[in-house]
Formats: structure tokens, sequence, C-alpha cells
């Protein structure tokens, strides 16, 4: 016999073809900031508004939705779309100085989400939600940068440093647009 509770708890979830407009719209949001490209002369790797749309991607999609938009995103950028920073794309973006970022951006969405509960949670949860997942896109960036320069001393100064005040302020920016949308994406049941 089915519980008034399952009932309910399945009218919560979203419907798939729902699931699958939020996962193409939260990769169109990813691919458009990655277009905003400020180039660091010091550094290969640019500043762009990536890391703050994966934080709030996974936030207000939660773990499995906001890890599967930002695996697509991966997939469209390998195949040939110019969704990576700038307009670029394919395999080369992967191995080289930002892949370790762009691999991370799942991992990072997943665990965000995981923590932020869909925006659910308090404002300290979801900033703390939001610095994980923060940590999580540097160590992949500042590890495949050690791994190409061969000197983590190094990787760490060009890939973190330089990028600790506006990943902060993203951090900041994401919890504020979890806090604001969440409960609009996930009305209460």
């Amino acid at each position: 016999m089915t519980s008034i509770r399952t009932i309910a708890e399945s009218a919560a979830r979203p419907s798939a073809a729902l699931r699958a407009v939020r996962i193409g719209l939260a990769v169109l949001i990813v691919a458009a900031s990655a277009q905003v490209v400020v180039p660091l002369p010091f550094t290969p790797v640019p500043f762009t508004l990536q890391p703050l749309a994966v934080l709030a991607v996974g936030g207000l999609l939660g773990a499995a939705d906001g890890a599967a938009a930002l695996v697509l995103y991966l997939a469209l950028g390998l195949i040939g779309l110019p969704v990576f920073a700038g307009g670029g794309s394919g395999i080369v973006r992967l191995v080289g100085p930002t892949g370790g970022y762009l691999l991370a951006f799942p991992v990072a969405a997943a665990v965000t989400g995981a923590l932020a509960r869909t925006g659910r949670a308090p404002l300290w949860r979801i900033l703390a939600a939001c610095v994980a997942g923060m940590v999580i896109i540097h160590a992949g960036g500042v590890a495949q940068l050690a791994l190409l320069g061969g000197d983590p001393a190094q990787a760490f100064r060009y890939g973190f440093i330089p990028f600790l005040t506006g990943d902060l302020l993203k951090v900041g920016l994401a919890a504020l647009v979890i806090l604001v949308a969440a409960p609009r994406l996930h009305p209460p049941a």
C-alpha cells in the first residue's frame, strides 16, 4: 500500500524532463561564465567566473544533478564545442595547465550540492559547502600544475595565490545565489 509520505516525496521530486532542462541550463550557465576571461601575465591560468557557476550549480541542483551538469559540460568541451574558457575546447584543455581545475568541477559541484542540501541549509553551512567546493577546484588545478611543471610550490604560487581574494568573493556570491534561488527551485512540500 502506498503511503501518503511516498506520494508526497514523489510529487516533490522533479520529473526527468524538468531535471534535464535544469541540467542543460546549468551547462549553459557554466559555459557562459567561462567566456568571462581575464588573462594574468604571470600564470597560465586565467581568471574566469567558472568557479562561481560551478558552486552555484552544485548548491542549487544538488550533488547528483550538479555533478551530471559538469560531466556534460566537460563532455561537450571534449567533443569540440567552445564551452571552455575563452571559447576553447578539446582534450588539450583537459591535459593542459587548466585541466585540473576543469576535471575537479564535477566533484566540486557534487560536494557543494551534498553539503548545501540544495539551499535548504543555514547560511554557515552553505558558505562551508561553497568553501569546500572551491578547495576541491583549487586542489585539482594546483595538482595538475605541479604535475606539468614539476614544482608544487610554484604551482601553488601560480595556481592558487593570485586567485585567493577573487575566489573568496565568488564563494560569497555563490552562497548568496544559492540562498536566494533555492527556495524558487525547491519550494517546500
